[in-house]
């Protein structure tokens, strides 16, 4: 017996799945805040600046690599959450 799935059914199924991954995603933003954090306030303590550009500019080019011109948005809003308050 074969069973069918209808239009709404498979749209239900990968709504879920993309909430699923959203959450992932929205999970592993906050993981790398933390980890910004950390990184930030080594810098701070031994004397440095707390934003490093050249870093920030290696982070964009990544980004831009592997997603063109919207991986540039993404990643920027990714470095002004990961910065906090500068």
């Amino acid at each position: 017996m074969s069973v069918t799935t209808t239009p709404e059914q498979l749209i239900a199924d990968c709504r879920g799945r993309i909430d699923s991954i959203d959450d992932r995603i929205i999970g592993l933003i906050q993981e790398r805040m933390a980890v910004s954090t950390v990184i930030q306030e080594a810098r701070i303590s031994s004397g440095g600046r707390r934003v490093h550009l050249s870093r920030e500019m290696e982070v964009l080019s990544h980004w831009s690599d592997a997603l063109g011109k919207p991986g540039t948005t993404l990643a920027m809003t990714l470095l002004e959450l990961c910065r906090g308050r500068v």
